[in-house]
């Protein structure tokens, strides 16, 4: 059949693409939690600059599409500090500046879900605010943060299809290619979305496990 000539042929480019689609994702996300901690802790901070820091961060990311953030860093950005920007580099900086504004939120909402009492014992015991935030805190509030973390990954994997605006060979812009040599977008298009469609099933049920066995560790 057609069909599958068409994925034989195909294939070993679109892999290659869902490839450089994952690494991208991982290393974005994993920068992500970094900058999404320091944001979300800042988000809850009585020192009242660093609150208006995090808030100011979260509201204009998060208020601008993925696809101009890119196009700014790449292009603007590059163009008025003269820097040529590589566009794997550029689209890892775009998607952990995305992603970190919504990691902020998950920190935040999963830091306040410990109870405060934890907070008051700890300092209670001596602990500094930031070694009870370090060693009491934080390690409840990812527990309760990982199956967001993974829908984050989840939603990061789908934002990197933006990133073929700025030559980022990864799945999207793989297809593409090959639609411009085989003429048959149809057929590619629906390859890429059953191979985007296994990937975030799989990551679906992994948040899914991991929230059931979360909730039953919980519960003992």
């Amino acid at each position: 059949m057609e069909i599958i000539s068409l994925i034989q042929d195909s294939l070993p480019s679109l892999l290659s693409g869902l490839l450089v689609t994952v690494e991208i994702a991982v290393i974005s996300l994993i920068l992500a939690v970094i900058l999404g901690i320091i944001l979300g802790i800042f988000s809850i901070s009585k020192v009242k600059i660093l609150k208006s820091i995090a808030t100011v961060y979260i509201y204009i990311i998060r208020g601008t599409p993925l696809m101009i953030q890119a196009l700014f860093l790449f292009f603007g950005v590059g163009q008025a500090l003269s820097i040529k920007f590589d566009p794997m580099v550029a689209a890892i900086i775009t998607l952990t500046i995305n992603a970190s504004a919504y990691m902020a939120e998950i920190f935040r909402a999963g830091i306040q879900a410990v109870d405060n009492g934890q907070m008051e014992a700890a300092r209670c015991l001596g602990l500094s605010y930031t070694k009870a935030m370090k060693k009491v805190i934080l390690p409840q509030a990812i527990k309760i943060m990982i199956p967001s973390i993974i829908n984050q990954f989840i939603v990061t994997i789908k934002d990197t299809s933006i990133l073929s605006v700025i030559s980022i060979r990864e799945l999207t812009l793989s297809g593409q290619i090959i639609i411009a040599r085989n003429f048959k977008p149809l057929q590619m298009y629906a390859i890429m979305a059953v191979m985007y469609f296994i990937l975030i099933t799989l990551l679906t049920i992994a948040s899914g496990y991991i929230e059931r066995r979360l909730s039953y560790g919980n519960k003992r």
